[in-house]
């Protein structure tokens, strides 16, 4: 049996980020205990300090959230409200603020470990430390900044994929993180409300996807002045030309309706999602699919064989070695800082192999710095595996 974390296959387990995205595992709840010496015990009243790792790039980095609210457009889960979404946009500073940039809303870590049913801290995910500060003075361009739209996982609240966010931002991007109303354990809202996952009660993917197309659409248009307020808070500027999506599990697979909805998608990342939106449309724009061993030609997920036949333009199929469904977001090398490692190798080797791989991804098909991570095999990452079917 794979290695476990505490605070990760809480995840994996409650909050169907295993299932949704992977092949569903018949464990224990907390996996075998590790054979790491030095281990962190959580218990329910103290959680121990946690932190992301530090992103590369040039720029301080700024945050600050959006509200957008689709008006007239009934929300899919809960059709008496209008469709809300909570966007955390990351962007490159000119100078950090005063105020760091919190990972999680007391509500919604306490949302998201309560969903797990494990007793953990509620306050957990507070604990968690950024590399962001709060509305700081952004950078200005003559033109705007190369957008990256990041998706999350099923029931994962968007603060999970905070640390690419940071690293795409300190390298010069505008990311926007969409917390997709009611398809999130904990989405705290500016009057105080916080969601819960209504969406997991009785789970449609194929409607996920559709939904989550529409939501990346609705950001694009705030993002690039389409709609009727302001797009430029605290004068972030997006070029509309230069946008990409990346996504994890559910998040990764919605790129596919995303693209056939939106052309101003050029580009899409899909991190280990099992996609759900299957037909013979092509799609010719730049895709990156990176999956967990398993996802392999001829393997356990033939979705990712038959999308890939679907892909007509630029695209790389790569696998990672020694990856679980969670690898590619925060939680793996946040289990490794309570002790309890998530997967084979380290989290913190995982997180930098999705970093480099995403970003030299978004350089090529957003900004023309064609680079060679992406050509094959690197002696720097030989974990990467890639696929030619």
């Amino acid at each position: 049996m794979k290695r476990a974390s505490l605070a990760v296959v809480t995840v994996a387990a409650a909050l169907i980020g295993v299932v949704h995205g992977g092949t569903a595992r018949a464990e224990s709840p907390l996996g075998r205990p590790t054979t790491t010496a030095a281990t962190t015990t959580v218990t329910k009243d103290v959680a121990p300090a946690l932190g992301l790792p530090t992103p590369g790039g040039e720029h301080p980095i700024g945050v600050t959230d959006l509200h957008l609210r689709d008006r007239g457009r009934a929300d899919p889960w809960v059709p008496t409200n209008d469709r809300e979404l909570m966007i955390s946009l990351w962007y490159p500073a000119t100078r950090p603020s005063a105020t760091p940039a919190p990972y999680m809303t007391a509500a919604e870590s306490e949302e998201y470990t309560r969903s797990t049913g494990l007793g953990l801290p509620p306050g957990l995910f507070t604990t968690v430390g950024t590399h962001a500060t709060l509305d700081a003075p952004p950078v200005r361009t003559r033109s705007g900044l190369p957008l990256v739209i990041l998706s999350p996982g099923f029931g994962m609240p968007r603060a999970t994929l905070s640390g690419l966010a940071e690293e795409l931002a300190g390298r010069g991007y505008v990311v926007a993180g969409i917390g997709h109303n009611y398809e999130a354990h904990g989405t705290t809202f500016p009057d105080g409300r916080t969601t819960s996952c209504v969406a997991c009660e009785n789970t449609d993917f194929s409607k996920v996807g559709a939904v989550r197309a529409q939501d990346v659409s609705v950001v694009i248009d705030e993002l690039t002045g389409k709609r009727h307020r302001t797009a430029r808070k605290g004068g972030v500027a997006v070029d509309a030309d230069r946008i990409a999506m990346v996504g994890h599990s559910a998040g990764g697979f919605s790129f596919v309706p995303a693209m056939l909805r939106d052309a101003r998608v050029k580009a899409a990342v899909n991190m280990d999602g099992k996609y759900r939106h299957l037909d013979d449309t092509p799609i010719n724009r730049p895709v990156l699919m990176l999956g967990v061993p398993g996802r392999v030609p001829g393997g356990q997920d033939p979705t990712w064989d038959k999308t890939w036949n679907q892909l007509t333009g630029w695209k790389r199929w790569l696998s990672v070695e020694g990856t679980e469904h969670l690898s590619f977001t925060d939680l793996a090398p946040l289990a490794d800082q309570l002790g309890r490692p998530l997967q084979d190798i380290a989290g913190n080797r995982s997180d930098a192999i999705t970093r480099a791989y995403v970003v030299s991804f978004v350089d090529a098909h957003l900004r023309g710095r064609c680079g060679h991570l992406l050509d094959g095999a690197s002696e720097n990452f030989p974990e990467v595996r890639f696929h030619q079917p």
